[in-house]
């Protein structure tokens, strides 16, 4: 997509190698077409930023603002002295007021003065603009989007790091609590990637850089579904931080909120003097939790404005997924509503048709149009279907966030080791359902605020046990089958919870326990993508087994993940008491060595040394198995095995291997 536009200058010193043309946005003065007016009434089409908004040329600015039920509108701002008489536009049959600024410039700051059909005047920020002011101020800003990318070759490629049998884990990151970086998007790049390069993870998950005017929100209170937060910098800025990622290996997915809104004056509540955005009736248009405004689904104007902002976000600034935020909330009429607050659809029951429509219709045109892309649905509950494709009954999403699994597991971490034994199956009921859904394991930034403590001090005992047991959490995680996902300051071991307006506590790592969990979740990750047997199966039944699932006494677990082709089988045993297990015979498949590849309790990590040297499997059938070795498993710990070759010679490295030297077999170098 390139249109012609302001152009706006800019240089990537110390950056990126540009390679592609510079796609622009917010320039030119095409206006809508028969066929756009058509797709816009009918919730279907995935551009209305092509058409609305502020669009500058080379004299001047066309402005276009959907306000059906307005009186009057005009556009104010720096370039008339915020003087509403200056400028008025014109209406239209569908809902578009027009006109033209003639010397409007790029950066400027403008509003719309809305009079409504009671006489009311509001002064709205544009629900389209591509740029604002930095929070607490509230005007948007003239901007012609215009970066020169250099990410084609990531662009390419993405779509064979995406599929379900890649590895995936993923690192949750708040920007502006992550490290306190000056230069915001432009800063934190670099440094970001290198954090990636020492961490091992796949991916990055922003949470909301889409505009929000309550920074305590974390972004998840947006406002301007088309312009990113001005905090950290300008649009070009974020671009440079998506493609430096993107040129340094990593993917990057943007949480994205179409659930709700807040409805501050200036905002998208009551934007033309009617419900226009949200749902006239509060039982259906209020949220009671977050006090905030609910889309109207069933409008399907709507429908196309949420549709544009996720297209958006994907064309202009090559994100390369989206994470829908509180997918629940939107699926049911009746979500966190007692009796007699909610209205049953035309059927009878609590389903959202107009949401379901919206998110289906979103996901079915989203992946034809942009390979490789991921959606992944925070989604609480047991909704069928929630990953699979449209054409059979499902939402369509990718992947779906694993609730469930969350809080099965850290409600079992959060007990004494000494109870744990009468709540095993905690551990063992993800199993039922773990192949319904293409899921990812998150242990995310909601697990570590409100009171909850943070992963470290949610492990019972004294400091040794904390950490022993974190580690031990984060083994089983990796071990699991699934995508992974981990919130940033995990991986530092934080003692305290996160908070918005705190860097994350980055002198931890001078402390040996600390240091400990941060290699061992780089060996986590490293060992996720090498071993084909703890990924290409993520999401089937045949990647997983269990080899010991029923000993609740003490509080063990064994399984086997498999890749379904030729690759060597991969063993997890996980001990959740402080007592080591000693000569603990397990089943396995294949006789020879066995080696462990990974040991949460070894030294390298700060555990206490308990670890098992190579193994010889012996024909004493047992768990179903026909081999069995006989292994001491270290206290609160995860140890992965494997054997050290398969009977198959065709045992290939995993096509999705990161290029980086293996280290498997030992601690990675601190």
């Amino acid at each position: 997509m390139t249109l012609s536009g302001h152009p706006y200058p800019h240089s990537i010193a110390g950056g990126p190698v540009a390679t592609t043309e510079p796609p622009s946005m917010g320039g030119g003065n095409v206006g809508p077409t028969s066929e756009d007016l058509l797709l816009f009434g009918a919730g279907r089409h995935h551009g209305i930023h092509h058409f609305l908004g502020a669009r500058l040329d080379s004299t001047g600015c066309t402005f276009r603002v959907w306000a059906p039920a307005a009186r009057e509108v005009s556009v104010i701002g720096e370039f008339n002295r915020w003087d509403p008489d200056r400028h008025p536009l014109s209406p239209s049959n569908s809902g578009i007021w027009s006109g033209r600024v003639p010397g409007a410039e790029h950066g400027q700051c403008y509003k719309y003065r809305i009079v409504t059909r009671a006489g009311v005047r509001l002064d709205k920020a544009d629900p389209m603009a591509l740029a604002t002011e930095e929070p607490p101020a509230t005007a948007s800003r003239l901007w012609a989007v215009d970066y020169r990318w250099g990410d084609a070759e990531w662009m390419a490629d993405r779509a064979r790091r995406h599929t379900t049998s890649s590895p995936i884990s993923i690192y949750e990151v708040h920007l502006g609590s992550w490290r306190y970086e000056p230069n915001g998007y432009r800063g934190l790049a670099h440094q970001l990637a290198d954090h990636l390069d020492r961490t091992g993870f796949t991916h990055v998950e922003l949470l909301p850089v889409m505009e929000h005017p309550f920074y305590g929100s974390w972004g998840y209170q947006t406002l301007s579904y088309f312009a990113p937060t001005a905090r950290y910098g300008r649009p070009e800025d974020l671009m440079y931080l998506i493609d430096v990622l993107h040129q340094r290996g990593y993917g990057v997915l943007l949480d994205w909120v179409p659930s709700h809104f807040p409805t501050d004056a200036h905002g998208l509540a009551r934007f033309d003097g009617s419900h226009l955005y949200e749902h006239a009736d509060p039982r259906l248009g209020f949220h009671p939790d977050w006090k905030s405004a609910i889309f109207n689904y069933d409008r399907f104007e709507v429908r196309s404005f949420l549709a544009s902002s996720a297209r958006f976000w994907l064309d202009v600034y090559h994100a390369d997924g989206l994470r829908v935020d509180a997918v629940a909330s939107m699926l049911y009429r009746d979500y966190s509503r007692s009796d007699g607050q909610w209205i049953p659809n035309e059927d009878g029951g609590n389903e959202n048709f107009g949401a379901i429509s919206l998110l289906q219709g979103l996901n079915r045109r989203l992946s034809p149009e942009q390979p490789g892309i991921m959606t992944v649905a925070e989604e609480s509950t047991a909704w069928p279907g929630v990953s699979r494709p449209v054409d059979e009954g499902g939402l369509g999403f990718g992947y779906k966030w694993d609730m469930g699994w969350m809080n099965d597991t850290l409600g079992y971490i959060d007990r004494d080791p000494v109870h744990r034994r009468w709540h095993h199956d905690d551990l063992t009921f993800r199993m039922i359902y773990a192949f319904n859904e293409n899921f990812v394991l998150p242990l995310s930034h909601d697990e570590v605020v409100h009171g909850k403590g943070s992963l470290l001090s949610r492990q019972p005992g004294d400091r040794w046990r904390q950490f022993a047991g974190l580690r031990l959490l984060y083994g089983y995680q990796y071990g699991m089958p699934g995508k992974k996902l981990l919130f940033m300051g995990s991986e530092l071991a934080m003692d305290g919870e996160w908070h918005h307006e705190q860097e994350l506590p980055w002198g931890l790592l001078e402390f040996e326990p600390h240091r400990g969990v941060f290699d061992w979740v780089a060996h986590l990750n490293l060992l996720y993508r090498e071993e084909p047997a703890l990924h290409l199966a993520d999401c089937r039944p045949e990647g997983f087994q269990w080899i010991i699932a029923d000993d609740s006494d003490n509080s063990v677990v064994a399984f086997l993940r498999r890749s379904g082709h030729h690759h060597r089988p991969i063993l997890a045993v996980c001990n959740f008491t402080p007592v080591p297990r000693h000569h603990y015979r397990i089943g396995v498949p294949l006789d020879g060595p066995w080696i462990e590849l990974a040991n949460s309790d070894a030294k390298e990590y700060g555990g206490s040394g308990v670890i098992n040297p190579p193994i010889k499997a012996v024909a004493d059938p047992v768990h179903g198995q026909p081999y069995s070795i006989s292994i001491t498993v270290p206290p609160l710990a995860t140890c992965i095995l494997a054997p050290e070759r398969t009977d198959d010679p065709v045992s290939t490295p995993s096509p999705y291997s990161h290029d980086r030297e293996s280290t498997l077999g030992s601690p990675p170098a601190r």
